[in-house]
C-alpha cells in the first residue's frame, strides 16, 4: 500500500490504492462529485467478486475540475478498465436529439441514471415511509407518499412538458430552470387530507404558468404536445411517475425534504404526547424522553443513507446495463 505511482492519463503522484488480490482485476469508475460515490457505489458493491473489484471516484485531474462534462470528455479513454457514470439530466428523455444525448445514449462504457439524477432515486415514494421512521422512531403511518407524489406528479406534468421541450429545443429562456422551480416547489405541506390543501394550491400555480406559456407561445403547443407524446411512449415517462425525471436538487430541496419534514414534526409530535400521557413522571418521565430525543436522527441523512429506491425499475434497468457489461467483458458470470 505504500508509496506513489504516476497515472499517465493525469500526470500527477497519487498514493496507490490497496492492491487486488492475485487473480482479481481492478476497475476504476469515475462519477461526476462527491455526493455520487456513495450512490455507485451501492451498486457496484453487487458486484465485486474474485475476479473483479471497483474503486469509484471523481475524476483524478490536477484542476480537481469535475462535473458531467468532465466526465464525458473521458469517454474516448473509456474501457472495460475505466467506466463513467453521469446522471441522466434530459439526455435520456431526449433520446438522442441532441449532440449530448446521442454521446449520452451511444457511449459504450459509459451508464446513465435513467431518473434526471441520483437525488430522483432518494426521493423514490415506497421509501420514504421507511425514512420517516428511521427518522422519528415512530412507524405510524400518516402520510400516503405513494399516493402524494403521483398526484404530485400528475399536477406539475403540464409545467414539465414545457420545461423539458425548451431544453430539447434549446429555448431555455422560454422556460427558465428558476421558473420551473418557482412553479413547481412545495412552499408547505399540509399534512391533513394528505395534502390535499397543499395540492390545490400547486394545481392553481401549475395552471398559471402554463397558461402563461400558452399565450406567449401559442404557436409552441403544439409541438411541445407532439414531443412530449414521444417521448411517454419511448421513454417510460407517464404523468404519472414525473417526479423521477425532473431536475433533482428542485425535487429533494424545494419538495420532498419540506414533505419529509412536515410529516415526521407530526411522527414526533405524536411519540411525544404518548409519552407525554404515561403515568410516569419524576426521573423515570425524564429519562424516557430524553432517551426518545437522543434516538432521533436528522431526516435529510436519514434520506441520503436509505438505499431502499434499489426497487425502482428504472434502477433495475441501470443495474442491468451494468451487468451486461460486465458479462460481455467476463468480468462477471
Amino acid at each position: 500500500m505504500g508509496g506513489k505511482r504516476l497515472r499517465e492519463r493525469d500526470e500527477v503522484w497519487l498514493p496507490s490504492r490497496m492492491a487486488p488480490r492475485e487473480g482479481q482485476r481492478l476497475v476504476e469508475v469515475h462519477v461526476e462529485g462527491y455526493d455520487d460515490v456513495a450512490f455507485w457505489r451501492g451498486i457496484f458493491d453487487g458486484f465485486e467478486n474474485e475476479r473483479v473489484i471497483f474503486e469509484i471516484s471523481v475524476p483524478p485531474r490536477p484542476d480537481l475540475a469535475k462535473g458531467k462534462r468532465v466526465v464525458m470528455d473521458m469517454i474516448p479513454e473509456s474501457g472495460p478498465g475505466l467506466l463513467l457514470c453521469v446522471d441522466s439530466d434530459f439526455d435520456y428523455l431526449f433520446g438522442g436529439g441532441t449532440h449530448q444525448s446521442r454521446r449520452v445514449l451511444e457511449a459504450k462504457y459509459l451508464f446513465h441514471t435513467y431518473a434526471y439524477a441520483t437525488e430522483n432515486y432518494l426521493c423514490w415514494a415506497p421509501a420514504l415511509h421507511n425514512v420517516c421512521t428511521k427518522a422519528t422512531k415512530n412507524d405510524t403511518r400518516v402520510f400516503d407518499f405513494e399516493r402524494f407524489l403521483g398526484e404530485y406528479s400528475r399536477a406539475v406534468y403540464p409545467a414539465f412538458a414545457w420545461y423539458v421541450w425548451s431544453a430539447q429545443a434549446g429555448d431555455e429562456h422560454i422556460f427558465r430552470l428558476v421558473d420551473f422551480k418557482n412553479t413547481v416547489r412545495l412552499n408547505y405541506l399540509e399534512v391533513q387530507d394528505n395534502g390535499r390543501a397543499t395540492l390545490e394550491w400547486l394545481r392553481g400555480n401549475v395552471q398559471r404558468r402554463v397558461h402563461s406559456l400558452e399565450s406567449h407561445y401559442p404557436q409552441r403547443k403544439g409541438e411541445v404536445e407532439r414531443f412530449m407524446r414521444t417521448v411517454v411512449c419511448t421513454h417510460e415517462v407517464t404523468p404519472d411517475n414525473t417526479y423521477l425525471f425532473m431536475h433533482g436538487h428542485t425535487l429533494l430541496d424545494n419538495v420532498v425534504m419540506p414533505m419529509l419534514n412536515a410529516v415526521c414534526d407530526k411522527l414526533r409530535q405524536m411519540a411525544g404526547n404518548r409519552i407525554q400521557a404515561s403515568a410516569q413522571r419524576g426521573v423515570a418521565y425524564a429519562n424516557e424522553v430524553s432517551n426518545y430525543r437522543n434516538a432521533l436522527m436528522s431526516v435529510r441523512d436519514t434520506l441520503v443513507y436509505n438505499e431502499l429506491y434499489k426497487g425502482c425499475p428504472l434502477y433495475r434497468r441501470l443495474h442491468g446495463d451494468i451487468a451486461s457489461v460486465l458479462r460481455r467483458e467476463g468480468l462477471i458470470g
